[in-house]
């Protein structure tokens, strides 16, 4: 398996709490990995140290960007993570709701523009031609998540699972090469959930996005992983396919149940 990104004894203390405790973690190129555990568990503060939003107390962060050479992060500004092709969703929805979906969209963009602020100020012909290229690869985004229906409706106005739909297509504007889901399937009804897979699916498909998605729907989780990892108090208790997870009686005292059932 080719690794795009390798977490090696992986620690975050907070004060006295140690929320992420010398965790491992990789995620292989066009796969899908569910990282799992009961609320607290150390898992969106592992996606934070990931993205640069805080700086990892041990342990190394490695990514390996296809066709280029493995480079460490630990501590990399969250513009240049997201520059060298890591982008993410939050698990409460952070659009901008008064823009239209295009807008949403080509702000995710930006980080690939090369207008600086003399060309925007003068607009002059390079300036339009990388905007107009803006429009069209982020309107091709939105036929991708099926939104290009609504591209000048406002954010605002979308319904929910819509408004998840379009978050994950700003993040794809960036052109990841890794794509971090923070729970992107709360909040919405089956028929939401069943689409959402679906695209997820495609993004590792048609893309070549691989995936590291946390979701507490454990149906979708064990529909559409390759491998889950599975945290509790901070600590990595079980990693495996599927199958494994579903079996392991660890993951089940501690986090599933003994009644769990995918078909529940």
């Amino acid at each position: 398996m080719n690794e795009l990104l390798e977490i090696n004894n992986l620690s975050m203390v907070f004060g006295g709490l140690r929320a992420v405790d010398a965790v491992d973690l990789n995620v292989g190129q066009k796969e899908i990995v569910a990282l799992i555990g009961p609320n607290g568990a150390g898992k969106t503060t592992l996606f934070n140290c990931i993205t640069g939003i805080y700086v990892p107390t041990a342990g190394e962060i490695f990514v390996v960007p296809p066709g280029k050479k493995k480079k460490r992060i630990n501590g990399m500004q969250i513009n240049k993570v997201t520059e060298l092709g890591i982008a993410r969703t939050f698990q409460n929805i952070r659009l901008f709701p008064s823009m239209t979906v295009l807008e949403n969209v080509m702000i995710g963009r930006h980080c690939r523009s090369h207008a600086g602020v003399f060309g925007a100020a003068v607009r002059d012909s390079s300036t339009k031609r990388e905007e107009q290229a803006m429009i069209d690869f982020s309107y091709q985004i939105l036929v991708k998540v099926e939104l290009d229906g609504q591209v000048n409706e406002m954010a605002k106005n979308l319904p929910y699972g819509a408004q998840r739909r379009l978050e994950i297509a700003r993040a794809m504007a960036t052109e990841p090469f890794l794509l971090l889901l923070d729970e992107p399937a709360a909040g919405m009804n089956p028929s939401e959930t069943y689409e959402l897979k679906e695209l997820i699916d495609r993004i590792r498909n048609e893309e070549g996005i691989s995936v590291l998605m946390i979701e507490h729907d454990m149906k979708m989780v064990m529909g559409i992983s390759d491998r889950i990892f599975v945290l509790d108090y901070g600590e990595k208790i079980a990693e495996g396919t599927p199958e494994e997870i579903r079996e392991n009686p660890i993951v089940i005292k501690a986090y599933l149940g003994e009644d769990f059932s995918v078909n529940a």
